[in-house]
């Protein structure tokens, strides 16, 4: 069964960058596509981006400016890194699996990691 799980700072200051790992068991990072997605308080879902299987990227237009996601497969990990973060950027971070083709489809998310932005 696969299990995925967030670490990173809970509290980012203004300006900085804030970075998140997540480490993924029972299955391989290399084999299948990984998504960053985030839910402010009080607001919907926002995806933010995606690893695939090749390591390439695609990120929400809205983010990309700002987003870059990796991997370690050594490690079987893919982090985030959201640079200039405001306020706004306050959210839950979830990372999840994707095994949609044609579109995405979530069938495993982390617990998810509030990270707030203040100073």
């Amino acid at each position: 069964q696969v299990q995925l799980q967030e670490s990173g700072p809970g509290l980012v200051k203004p300006s900085q960058t804030l970075s998140l790992t997540c480490t993924v068991s029972g299955d391989s990072i290399t084999t299948i596509a990984w998504s960053w997605i985030r839910q402010p308080p009080g607001k919907g879902l926002e995806w933010m981006g995606v690893l695939s299987t090749d390591g390439s990227t695609y990120y929400s237009p809205s983010l990309k400016s700002r987003t870059s996601i990796s991997r370690d497969t050594s490690k079987n990990q893919f982090s985030l890194q959201l640079s200039s973060v405001t306020p706004e950027d306050t959210a839950v971070y979830y990372c999840v699996r994707d095994i949609g083709t044609v579109v995405a489809e979530y069938d495993a998310w982390g617990q998810g990691t509030l990270v707030t932005v203040s100073s």
